[in-house]
């Protein structure tokens, strides 16, 4: 007989473990499937680990910069196997973290590969070959993505990485390519600079972190190149051989020249492919956009009883939206067997918050000012440089500055825009404001503690209605 439960989820990334826990908090007996390490991606190769590899470089850096804040650190070092162990080690903790989450909310954890092989079942086949047949009313299908490789080079780990290569380095690099200038390009791009690494950046489209807003783009680049990194935009990458020395690549840069340059490493970090194949989504009909799984906002398929969440399914592709859509989802289920105490609220998807952990950071949520405009919308601008603001020139970061863009008619907060130090911890703040649907005035309002680097915010909305104080 196959075991049976309310909810099986396949996958436990961010959004895979969250889901199994709320639906275990809801009363439904669960299970959860996982061919690796409890915590995917995300916990154990994605956000976590490269925050605690960048946090190495930021030290290091302050290290080597220690003269600007007097104080002396002769001749520092770093040892690159001890950063990447420190890494591997906060990682561990987080798996460790969700194997007990699992024991304590009760969910049986089945480690293998998991298909589904009908309505409502799954096989799952474990290392040594043996299946486990499973059953449940309802089926939430996490299986996440993977890095997408270049079509005319494979990565090997050993001169072209993946991000996954990248955390865990066989070598240092001294020279290091670094294709694509996306969340994933652009931090390892930072990491690798601050350690020394002479580092170029190709992106092919005309700015580097091209989903953000076009100052936003303007000033990473240009702190980017102040720090050495070289960066080429509106270029490619036409070839890529790898031998025992380093790599060659061929690049076209933006004025259609194209010339071979040698590497010793190359970062491949060109977009990532969903992990929606070989798991039993085609007999069973599953409507996919480019093999990524089609939802309404709740997570539903257009399979009865079946779902999906998380980067297997529609942009933007973000552990935390993934997190969210793991209790939207399992609320649905909750509802759909009869719990009408839960209250599913799907997430806006303008009211996502945006981060890149790189040095300066970025972050941003809602419209740039330029789609804004392209929607019609009437709008006014506020900005207030880091210059401009006490705590940042306490720090010595007074490079980026705070980008808000308003509704002119009505005062709506459309988008919000940051570039600067810790501004991935300062998002929120207007993150909250676009989800309770705050106008200008209701940040005017607001007390904003002093000294703070979160006073740039107020002031880029008091810029925005004209009436900034500090510049």
């Amino acid at each position: 007989m196959a075991d049976q439960y309310d909810l099986i989820v396949l996958g436990s990334g961010p959004g895979g473990y969250v889901a199994a826990i709320r639906a275990a908090q809801l009363g439904l007996k669960t299970a959860i499937i996982e061919r690796e390490l409890l915590g995917g991606i995300c916990l154990n190769w994605g956000c976590i680990p490269t925050k605690a590899l960048l946090r190495s470089a930021e030290v290091f850096h302050y290290m080597t910069h220690a003269d600007a804040y007097g104080l002396s650190n002769e001749k520092p070092s770093f040892d690159i196997a001890k950063v990447v162990a420190r890494s591997r080690a906060v990682a561990k903790q987080l798996n460790q973290g969700v194997t007990h989450l699992m024991k304590k909310n009760k969910i049986n954890v089945v480690m293998g590969e998991g298909k589904l092989t009908g309505k409502g079942k799954l096989s799952v086949a474990a290392a040594d070959g043996k299946a486990t047949e499973l059953i449940a009313k309802h089926i939430i299908v996490a299986t996440g993505a993977r890095a997408r490789d270049l079509p005319f080079a494979t990565t090997d780990g050993k001169r072209i990485w993946t991000y996954r290569h990248a955390m865990t380095p066989p070598e240092m690099p001294t020279e290091l390519l670094v294709i694509g200038s996306g969340a994933i390009g652009i931090e390892f791009a930072s990491f690798y600079a601050d350690l020394g690494a002479k580092v170029t950046v190709v992106e092919m489209l005309e700015r580097v972190v091209p989903v953000e807003d076009a100052e936003v783009s303007a000033q990473l680049a240009k702190s980017l190149q102040k720090q050495g990194l070289t960066i080429l935009t509106s270029a490619g990458v036409e070839s890529l051989t790898a031998d025992a020395k380093g790599v060659a690549a061929k690049i076209k840069t933006s004025d259609g020249k194209t010339s071979e340059q040698r590497f010793s490493h190359c970062i491949v970090a060109v977009g990532i492919v969903p992990n929606s194949e070989n798991i039993g989504l085609e007999a069973l009909g599953v409507k996919t956009t480019k093999g990524h799984i089609d939802t309404d906002p709740y997570g539903r398929t257009n399979v009865p009883g079946l779902w999906a969440i998380g980067d297997v399914t529609a942009p933007p592709w973000l552990a935390h939206k993934a997190m969210h859509e793991a209790v939207t989802t399992a609320e649905a289920i909750a509802q759909a067997l009869g719990n009408t105490d839960v209250h599913p609220h799907a997430a806006d998807p303008k009211n996502i918050p945006g981060c890149t952990y790189c040095r300066p950071q970025v972050a941003s949520v809602g419209l740039t000012e330029a789609a804004a405009k392209e929607k019609g919308y009437e709008v006014k601008v506020g900005k207030f440089p880091a210059i401009g603001n006490g705590k940042a020139i306490a720090l010595g970061e007074v490079e980026g500055f705070v980008k808000t863009v308003f509704d002119a008619k009505t005062g709506e907060l459309l988008g919000a825009h940051m570039i600067g130090a810790e501004v991935t911890e300062l998002i929120q703040g207007y993150t909250v404001g676009k989800t309770a649907e705050l106008i200008d005035e209701d940040f005017v309002q607001t007390v904003f503690p002093h000294p703070t680097l979160s006073e740039m915010m107020h002031e880029a909305v008091l810029a925005a209605d004209g009436r900034v104080l500090h510049i």
